[in-house]
């Protein structure tokens, strides 16, 4: 590692302040992607701001239409929280897919968005259901989140404070997991509200999480896998590598997407 300023926070107020003034500054939330990177000199921030003390970034709570997420919650409390089971299953259902036990106890929604990693489950969530991120400035709407491959909206000495997912009517989220990270080879999160719109978000499979218009429109039509008829995702612009090709991928999304439309309907 290179040498840095480690500084732990009170207050929201006082991190956003640490993170503003820092001339590279980097909140650090769990840790389970920056310390890796740290480590290995792929990333010098001069200050690192923990969050970890920061009680009022922890925690889950329904709302009237509204699931409201801590940005310091870790994947482990959001995947055994009944609150969330009753709200969205399908988000509790992809927290405990994450990673392993360590990644579940450490990790949080707040650090995943904010990583933007593009093979993280959350972003499809998030994208998916249209949900709302909370910094310590302002609401940020999901489609204007996540602008690139390990790149967001925020700015700097902007961190996220809460995550507000709109209640679905329906929601799965269908995985196909790299055998040994865990992470998405093609993760498909679908949503399906009482208005009859459908949601399909894409992760693993680009270089960022992306939705599929053409399915949205078949699905919000006829809600059934047997819409997908004769639709395919074009290979052009997907992930190729080790783990599978770019026809693979687009393979896979209509596959989960398929499953995932049978277990909501």
């Amino acid at each position: 590692m290179y040498p840095y300023r480690y500084h732990r926070p009170a207050t929201v107020s006082d991190a956003g302040e640490m993170l503003a003034e820092g001339e590279d500054a980097r909140p650090l939330a769990g840790g389970m992607s920056l310390i890796p990177v740290m480590k290995h000199r792929l990333a010098a921030p001069t200050d690192l701001v923990d969050l970890g003390s920061l009680g009022d970034l922890v925690g889950i709570a329904a709302e009237p239409g509204v699931l409201a997420i801590g940005a310091m919650t870790p994947h482990a409390t959001v995947a055994v929280s009944g609150t969330v089971k009753e709200a969205i299953p399908a988000v509790a259902a992809l927290a405990g897919g994450i990673g392993d036990p360590l990644v579940r106890n450490r990790g949080t929604i707040g650090g995943s968005l904010a990583n933007n990693d593009p093979a993280a489950c959350y972003p499809s969530a998030v994208l998916a259901l249209g949900a709302e991120i909370v910094t310590n400035r302002r609401g940020i709407a999901a489609s204007d989140f996540f602008t690139g491959m390990f790149e967001t909206a925020l700015e700097p000495g902007e961190m996220i404070v809460e995550v507000r997912f709109p209640i679905p009517a329906a929601a799965s989220y269908r995985k196909f997991p790299n055998p040994a990270s865990r992470f998405s080879i093609v993760g498909v999160f679908l949503a399906r509200f009482a208005d009859g719109a459908v949601s399909v978000a894409v992760t693993g499979a680009g270089p960022c999480v992306f939705r599929i218009e053409a399915f949205e429109r078949a699905l919000a039509a006829t809600f059934n896998p047997e819409a997908l008829t004769g639709l395919s995702v074009p290979p052009d612009g997907l992930t190729g590598d080790l783990h599978g090709s770019a026809a693979y991928r687009a393979h896979l999304i209509k596959v989960l997407t398929e499953d995932a439309v049978a277990e909501c309907g």
